[in-house]
């Protein structure tokens, strides 16, 4: 069995070799980095609630802004500029018992930021609780209010700044969990590949276990092989120091799986994580029920459920209205110029695929010329070059369809803009994936079911990250990252990326 896994020098796990000592302080290393950031973590969350009680003091008491309420609403401030700092520790307590400090929910994101939504509201309720217990205690409900805001924002904020700082440390091979893939079929090979364009997750994987014999030894992905069977998953785990196992459950027999999961189920070393064996269909997300005590996994129809539906409306609706306020004057100009320079259209609307598979016309300024199919098929026909190139990014360079004034408007991106009565309309997102034709759907795949999850975006991660020097493939997987990380702070964080991307013009032809 050795002999399967023995050359592996190249690879950046450690090989089998390796002292057991060597692996044992690696181990302990890697525990003691994140009992390290943990500390850190409670160290920047009691700062932040200091600040923000501080600023809410101030703000509410002594500053200026304090002539905005009512100066007899409280008499005796003793309790928010001293006695209040009490509180910390218990704010503390309420975070660790909401797992604010566990390693499966740091630097997660939506996730964490939501939890800190919930102790923040959890940790002034306590104020509000002692206050009705205590009636020498008079609360000031602008100080509560104040206290509520700025101690989500601060820790969020300092949380944000954290989160930032681990992904570079990540993308550096730093705070990464060792981790194995059980099954080196389709779905595993899937999983392994995401990860492993994905650094920020915080995982390295160092190869597979499969039970196909035939499979041992093999190189499934560059550097990547199957070390062995699962019945010696053990013996490669204690070797290789890893700290995760990832089945993927099309790729194990059932009682192999649960085999792995009687030996690891009460091990504080390493975890077991359970695909879906439905990978390409659970970009929405599920809701675990029992019916008739029969544990069922039921998949969302939308990616965007409850509170994040709202919060993206909000940011739609008003983001949308505002644009449209204040360009309106800018687009008459365009207009002008248009009528003035090409005969034709002002606006194209384009056939593209939305939330359903439903299609609908999404508004640009046309930017080619009126018979660009006709330019179009002539090219293809002549030119295997510029064949070459269009079935690839699906765009051309040098593309002799475009007008004078559409190459600015493609530069600049404005050409997108009309797509704001889109977005009022319901059918797209200022942020979201790209918008495509019913002919591009196939392009996507097996990933072509995550698309009608959520509505195509104005900008997206596509607009911030390259841009039209994407290839197609690339631009897939930048959707899929979207729909399967979103959250109102990542539209946020693009929205302010685009500015800058837009203003240099890179990649945008």
């Amino acid at each position: 069995m050795g002999t399967h896994i023995a050359n592996q020098d190249s690879h950046s796990g450690p090989s089998l070799s390796s002292p057991g000592d060597l692996l044992e302080f690696l181990r302990q290393s890697n525990r003691a980095k994140f009992r390290t950031v943990r500390l850190v973590m409670i160290a920047l969350d009691s700062l932040m609630l200091s600040l923000s009680f501080m600023l809410a003091y101030i703000v509410r008491f002594t500053g200026e802004t304090s002539i905005f309420f009512d100066p007899l609403g409280v008499s005796d401030t003793v309790f928010y500029s001293t006695y209040v700092y009490i509180l910390i520790p218990a704010w503390i307590i309420i975070f660790n018992a909401l797992r604010l400090y566990d390693p499966a929910n740091l630097f997660t994101g939506h996730q964490e930021y939501m939890l800190v939504f919930n102790g923040c509201t959890f940790g002034i309720m306590v104020v509000v609780v002692f206050a009705f217990l205590d009636p020498t205690l008079d609360v000031a409900r602008a100080w509560l209010v104040l206290a509520w805001f700025l101690t989500f924002f601060f820790i969020s904020l300092s949380r944000f700044t954290m989160r930032r700082f681990i992904y570079g440390l990540r993308s550096r091979g730093h705070f990464m969990s060792p981790a194995y893939v059980v099954g080196a079929n389709e779905e595993g090979i899937a999983i392994a590949e995401q990860l492993l364009n994905f650094s920020m997750a915080g995982v390295s994987i160092i190869g597979f276990l499969d039970d196909n014999e035939n499979l041992w030894g093999e190189e499934i992905l560059p550097g990547l092989v199957v070390h062995g069977p699962t019945k010696d998953a053990e013996l490669f785990v204690n070797r290789f120091g890893v700290e995760r196992i990832i089945v993927a459950t099309s790729g194990i027999h059932r009682k192999n799986m649960l085999d792995l999961f009687r030996k690891y189920v009460n091990s504080e070393d390493v975890s077991v994580w359970l695909s879906s064996g439905m990978y390409e269909i659970l970009t929405t997300g599920v809701r675990l029920q029992d019916v008739g005590l029969v544990p069922m996994i039921s998949v969302n129809r939308l990616r965007l459920t409850g509170l994040n539906v709202i919060l993206k409306a909000i940011l739609d609706y008003i983001g949308a209205f505002l644009g449209l306020l204040a360009l309106s004057p800018f687009f008459l100009i365009i207009a002008i110029i248009m009528k003035l320079t090409d005969p034709g259209p002002i606006i194209y609307p384009r056939r593209v695929v939305g939330v359903g598979g439903k299609e609908f016309n999404a508004y640009k300024f046309r930017t080619m010329v009126v018979n660009s199919q006709e330019v179009l098929e002539e090219l293809l026909a002549r030119d295997p070059e510029a064949r070459e190139e269009y079935e690839k990014y699906y765009k051309l360079k040098d593309d002799p369809r475009i007008t004078r004034i559409g190459n600015f408007l493609r530069r600049t991106s404005v050409d997108e803009l009309p797509q704001l009565l889109n977005v009022l309309r319901g059918q797209m997102s200022l942020v979201g994936p790209r918008m495509i034709t019913m002919e591009e759907v196939q392009r996507y795949g097996q990933w072509s079911l995550n698309l009608h999850t959520v509505k195509p975006g104005i900008t997206g991660l596509w607009q911030t990250s390259g841009r039209s020097e994407l290839t197609y493939e690339e631009r897939v997987q930048l959707d899929m990252r979207y729909i399967r990380n979103y959250s109102i702070w990542l539209d946020m964080q693009i929205i302010f990326t685009t500015i800058p991307a837009v203003l240099m013009s890179k990649g945008a032809y």
